[in-house]
């Protein structure tokens, strides 16, 4: 986590939020732009570490690759101005815009940046480009977008993220591929209405805030870490009740929006869309599945030296947030009509 003390990252962190303000609420694709280019700007100092060659080379990489969405953003912005008449949008110009805004969220097919620079950074920065991140270039692709366009990327993205993370060892990649797959759901919610994204957006959020914390409270990165280290059996049935959140498994809280929008899909008659959406959501359960099965059951020497210590009140947090994840879905069909 970051130093509270540390006035610059603050002062980063605090500029993109602030970033993602302007872009959302901007009047002009123009105005889009700027906002979308301070949030870049503000991004690359919280990832950078001098100390950290990784972490150097991800803010790198993070760059280059939003430079090229953002001019390729920025061209179809200028071509929009040149070439429109009487408002209405060329299609190629219009492709060019959502691909660019695509890109720039880390979705499929221009997903090649999002698993190699999450690889390099911290849980907390990973949270945050996973999330937050998310956020600005969803909204702007709300505003227009092509629908058969959008709905080819949509299963891709379903398709890509649950196949890419069959034979992922490292968590944090594991959990990128994860992120390409709600990213599917997202933006079929997107297409539905913006407060069914809004409404997705924050149970995805909460459940990935969890599995960040948890696996930064353990220090873990590898599935291996699993059954090598000696852990606290609640920290066993905490990771199992999340990981199964995530993966949309009922009775638990992940399950709600995904219900939701597969009921939305059966009633527009988008039948091949929903098997599609329901057979990559078995595969991502899957995986999450493996991993639990391998820190549950696998027998391993207990080594008596290497314990691992979480403070209570973190700890405690976890427990709760947990709790949540399983009554949640409980507490949610009272509200649902």
């Amino acid at each position: 986590m970051y130093n509270l003390n540390n006035s610059t990252k603050m002062f980063f962190l605090f500029i993109l939020f602030f970033s993602t303000l302007i872009s959302i609420s901007a009047n002009s694709w123009l105005g889009c732009w700027i906002g979308l280019e301070i949030n870049l700007l503000s991004f690359i100092p919280l990832i950078s570490n001098p100390n950290n060659l990784f972490n150097s080379e991800a803010s790198l990489k993070y760059f280059l690759t939003q430079s090229i969405a953002s001019i390729n953003f920025l061209f179809a912005i200028l071509m929009k101005m040149i070439m429109m008449k009487n408002f209405e949008m060329n299609l190629p110009i219009l492709i060019i815009m959502n691909s660019s805004l695509l890109m720039k969220m880390g979705s499929a097919p221009l997903h090649f940046w999002f698993p190699n620079i999450i690889e390099g950074m911290s849980w907390f920065n990973n949270f945050i480009l996973m999330t937050w991140q998310k956020i600005s270039p969803m909204i702007l692709l709300s505003y227009y977008f092509n629908l058969y366009f959008i709905y080819t990327i949509i299963i891709i993205n379903v398709i890509v993220g649950a196949i890419g993370g069959l034979n992922q060892t490292s968590l944090r990649k594991l959990m990128a591929f994860s992120s390409i797959n709600n990213l599917g759901w997202m933006l079929m919610a997107l297409t539905i209405s913006e407060n069914l994204w809004i409404f997705y957006f924050c149970f995805y959020s909460f459940l990935t805030k969890i599995m960040c914390l948890l696996f930064y409270s353990l220090n873990m990165f590898y599935i291996n870490q699993f059954f090598i280290n000696n852990m606290n059996p609640m920290i066993k049935m905490n990771l199992m009740i999340n990981f199964l959140s995530l993966g949309g498994l009922p009775p638990f809280i992940g399950f709600f929006p995904k219900w939701i929008i597969i009921n939305f899909m059966i009633n527009n008659n988008f039948y091949l869309s929903t098997l599609i959406f329901t057979m990559m959501s078995l595969i991502t359960l899957f995986y999450y599945t493996r991993i639990i099965y391998s820190s549950f059951m696998l027998n391993y020497f207990k080594t008596k030296w290497f314990k691992i210590f979480i403070k209570n009140s973190l700890f405690s947090y976890i427990n709760f947030l947990s709790f949540t994840s399983i009554t949640g879905m409980m507490l949610s069909t009272f509200f649902y009509m």
